[in-house]
């Protein structure tokens, strides 16, 4: 792991691996397995302890970690044979959202993702993971697609937000996410959504409809990121900590609250200490749900989402 994106709280565990390669360059010339194995038990039960009591805003942290398995990652080293499918067939291609059909375990599959960049010049291409409304249109096209040939859709969330730029607007990105929303409640395909690392806003919801919500276990999902809370309450960022807390974001209490169906475990330190693993976890719980959404009739696929959808708030008159 880069240095340079180490997590404050990740430094105790990141200086103790450090020590443990050292000593293992050193084993060659010196027999120290002993203090090579006390130390990686030392490493394990602190990297336990340290995430397991994590507060929400080291959640968001990880969450948006650079090095954390993207939606491109995770298609590549999930599926097969993956056909990227490009533009909205009304004004262009948005690089911030990726799709197409791939083959997943033998089973053919629509894939549509919020995709961000792993620099500057990255990020600059892909307008770090936040759609523009023909990246929405984009996306309901590659939907529709994937209706008309019966093909199950999944889908990545990961974004700060939908673009929230003048351009995007003018054309009509309200319009679009709202467009995308009705939409997905009526495909008469199984959608899955999985959230792989931010979900914020309508930005995320636009493709976030669907039938299961799966939540990997270090990400957040909220109508808005704790920093854009404390501006508005407080105006300033420095109470960020504090509205994550408020907020409630995170899988442990999104699952509490029924906004999602389940969390998706990830590897020890998290899905950036282990791209391929945290691949294989989150494809085993796609094709386990898919293996259930697979005997729903389609009939019944608006009715169930209304009443999913309906369940997830409650208010007192």
């Amino acid at each position: 792991m880069n240095n340079k994106n180490v997590l404050e709280f990740e430094k105790p565990i990141i200086e103790l691996e450090q020590k443990i390669e050292e000593m293992r360059a050193l084993s060659d010339s010196l027999d120290i397995s002993n203090e090579i194995g006390k130390l990686e038990k030392k490493v394990n039960d602190l990297r336990t302890s340290v995430y397991k009591n994590l507060t929400r805003w080291q959640i968001v942290q990880i969450a948006r970690h650079p090095e954390r398995p993207f939606s491109l990652d995770y298609i590549y080293l999930m599926t097969e044979n993956f056909i990227e499918m490009h533009g909205d067939r009304a004004f262009g291609d948005d690089k911030a959202v990726v799709g197409g059909f791939a083959m997943l375990e033998g089973k053919p599959v629509m894939i549509i993702g919020q995709q961000k960049g792993r620099d500057t010049k990255s990020n600059i291409y892909r307008n770090f993971g936040m759609m523009n409304p023909d990246g929405y249109r984009k996306a309901l096209r590659l939907m529709k697609l994937a209706e008309k040939f019966n093909r199950p859709v999944i889908t990545f969330v990961d974004t700060p937000g939908a673009n929230p730029g003048m351009e995007a607007e003018e054309r009509g990105q309200a319009e679009a996410i709202a467009k995308n929303i009705f939409e997905m409640s009526r495909l008469r395909v199984p959608i899955i959504v999985c959230i792989i690392g931010e979900g914020a806003s309508g930005g995320a919801f636009g493709i976030g409809v669907g039938d299961r919500v799966l939540m990997l276990e270090y990400c957040w999902y909220s109508v808005i990121s704790p920093e854009s809370c404390s501006s508005i309450l407080f105006r300033s960022w420095e109470y960020k900590e504090q509205a994550a807390e408020a907020l409630q974001l995170s899988a442990n209490d999104l699952i509490k609250h029924k906004i999602i169906d389940r969390i998706v475990p990830e590897p020890a330190g998290g899905a950036h200490r282990n791209h391929k693993e945290a691949a294989e976890l989150l494809k085993t719980a796609i094709l386990d749900e898919l293996k259930q959404l697979e005997k729903s009739d389609p009939d019944k696929f608006l009715e169930q989402r209304i009443k999913k959808y309906s369940a997830m708030g409650y208010w007192e008159g």
